[in-house]
């Protein structure tokens, strides 16, 4: 990726640094609006972190109503856990503290906050979308 300093940017997908979480599971109010944000409509925060991870592959809004409607029947972590598990694939992530499912299953909220936290601490702005925060 050309930077139009003459360099060539390193891609925040390609990212040296990995095999460890930056922030932990518990660590929700390291970024407290988007703490508040994604206890008060969790949806909004998975859809940002979905179109991210999936690289613009889906979009926020479609991603967030998915989570929003299977949620609303109990099943929302089967469906958010597939994106926990691909951002642990992008960066050699570990799956801890347990199975990417029973983290969204038992503690959904705090897993979503985890992956935007790290997304960010990884050169990408969930909020931002895509586009604007490669």
């Amino acid at each position: 990726m050309y930077n139009g300093e003459g360099k060539t940017a390193q891609s925040p997908f390609s990212s040296a640094s990995t095999g460890a979480w930056t922030t932990g599971l518990c660590g929700c109010f390291e970024d407290p609006g988007n703490c508040c944000m994604t206890c008060c409509c969790p949806c909004v925060t998975f859809g940002q972190n979905a179109e991210v991870v999936d690289k613009g592959r889906s979009s926020c809004a479609f991603a967030g109503m998915i989570f929003y409607l299977l949620s609303y029947v109990g099943c929302g972590c089967i469906y958010s856990y597939t994106y926990r598990s691909k951002l642990r694939g992008l960066y050699s992530l570990p799956e801890e503290p347990c199975m990417d499912f029973f983290v969204h299953c038992f503690c959904g909220s705090c897993a979503i906050c985890q992956e935007y936290r790290e997304l960010k601490n990884r050169g990408l702005d969930p909020s931002l979308g895509i586009y604007q925060s490669v």
